[in-house]
C-alpha cells in the first residue's frame, strides 16, 4: 500500500527548500504520496486564530503516515500560538527529537571530526509554554517533567545507542539545582540503563558539557547525548557548530506511531527566494523520512549522493565555502541520486 506524507511548506526559505527536497525524492523514484499543506507565521498572519496550523492541515496530518515540516517562523509576541513543531510534537506525542551530528567529508571542522547523536525530549519541559504573571514585578514559567515522557525518551536513547553500536548515553542535567525535575529525569535514565548492561551512562551538568563540547568534542564520539527539552535545544545548536554549518543538520521527531522530519535550522526569511541557502539538512531529513516509510534503498541513495556532492566541493553553497546556488547544489545531488538508482 502506498504511504503518504504531509508536507508543510513553512515560512521564509521553507517553500524553496521543500521544493528541493521533493525534487530529490522524485529523482530517487519514491512512491510516497506527498501532500503539501500550509502552517506557520505567514499563514497565521493572514488568517489568525489560536493555532499556526489550519484545520485542513491537521486533517492531512491525521490521515498521513508521517509529516515533513519545512522551516517555520514562530511569532514572538505575547498571545501568539505555540510553534508548529511544538504543536505537532505534543499532538502526536513525538517524545524523541533526534539530531545526528557528524562531520561531512571536505567541510569545515572547527574543532575536529565529530560523530554522535543528540536526543532531546520533545513534548514537555519549559516548552509547554505555561507562564504566569504573579505581580507586575514577577513572572514565572512552569517546567513540566514527567516520569512517563522521561522514561520513553531515555529508552529511545539507549535503543538508538544499541542500533548504532555506541557505547554510552550521556545524560545532561542540572540536578544539583533542579533537584525534583532533573532528579526525576535522571531516575528514569538510570532505570532504562538497567536493560542495557553493555551501554554506559555518563552524567554531565549542562554548564559543564557546554564547556567540554568546545574543549574536547571527540570525547563524545560514538555516544548518544540525552537531555530535557530546553537543555538539549541549546546544546544541539552548539553541537551543530561543530560540523561547520547548521545547514547540514537534519532531524526527526519520533513517537510510538508517528514521526515528523525537519531541518534543524530556522526559516531565514531574509534569504527567501534568493536561491542561496544550503539544502542539505532539508534533503537529508526527507531521506530519513523515506527510510521511516520503508523506502530504505531510496534513502540510502540520497545520503550517498549528498555526501558525494559535499566531498567534491564543486557545487556547494556559501556556508560550505562554495559559491553554488541552492538550485545548483540540488541539481548536482539529483543527478547522483539518479545514477545511484539505475
Amino acid at each position: 500500500m502506498t504511504k503518504s506524507a504531509a508536507v508543510i511548506n513553512g515560512d521564509g526559505v521553507g517553500p524553496d527548500l521543500v521544493e528541493a527536497m521533493l525534487k530529490i525524492a522524485n529523482a530517487a523514484n519514491s512512491n510516497v504520496e506527498f501532500i503539501t499543506c500550509d502552517a506557520g507565521a505567514t499563514w497565521w498572519e493572514k488568517n489568525g486564530g489560536n493555532s499556526l496550523i489550519p484545520d485542513d492541515t491537521w486533517d492531512i496530518l491525521e490521515s498521513s503516515d508521517a509529516c515533513y515540516k519545512g522551516p517555520t517562523t514562530t511569532p514572538g509576541v505575547v498571545g501568539a500560538p505555540r510553534s508548529v513543531a511544538v504543536s505537532i510534537r505534543q499532538k502526536y506525542n513525538l517524545y524523541a527529537n533526534v539530531r545526528p551530528i557528524k562531520t561531512f567529508p571536505n567541510t569545515p571542522r572547527p574543532l575536529g571530526d565529530v560523530d554522535f547523536v543528540c536526543v532531546r525530549e520533545g513534548t514537555e519541559g519549559l516548552y509547554i509554554g505555561e507562564e504566569i504573571n504573579l505581580t507586575d514585578d514577577v513572572s514565572i514559567a512552569i517546567r513540566k517533567i514527567t516520569r512517563t515522557s522521561s522514561a520513553k525518551v531515555a529508552r529511545y536513547a539507549f535503543e538508538e545507542a544499541k542500533r548504532r553500536d555506541y557505547d554510552a548515553v550521556v545524560a545532561i542535567h542540572k540536578s544539583n539545582i533542579l533537584r525534583r525535575t532533573c532528579g526525576l529525569f535522571l531516575e528514569e535514565v538510570e532505570k532504562a540503563a538497567d536493560d542495557f548492561s553493555d551501554i554506559e551512562v555518563w552524567e554531565y551538568h549542562i554548564d559543564n558539557i557546554a564547556q567540554q563540547l568546545i574543549k574536547n568534542p571527540q570525547l563524545f564520539n560514538k555516544k548518544v547525548l540525552l537531555s530535557t527539552n530546553l537543555f538539549m535545544d541549546v546544546i544541539s545548536e552548539e553541537c551543530s557548530a561543530l560540523v561547520g554549518s547548521i545547514g547540514l543538520i537534519y532531524s526527526a521527531n519520533i513517537g510510538d506511531n508517528y514521526a515528523m522530519f525537519e531541518p534543524a535550522h530556522g526559516s531565514a526569511p531574509k534569504y527567501a527566494g534568493k536561491d542561496k541557502v544550503n539544502p542539505v539538512a532539508t534533503i537529508l531529513a526527507g531521506a530519513w523520512m523515506l527510510d521511516y516509510l520503508g523506502e530504505k534503498e531510496q534513502s540510502k541513495a540520497i545520503f550517498s549522493a549528498t555526501e558525494k556532492v559535499i566531498s567534491e566541493a564543486k557545487y556547494v553553497t556559501y556556508d560550505l565555502g562554495g559559491n553554488a546556488k541552492m538550485s545548483e547544489m540540488t541539481n548536482a545531488i539529483a543527478k547522483y541520486v539518479e545514477d545511484e538508482m539505475k
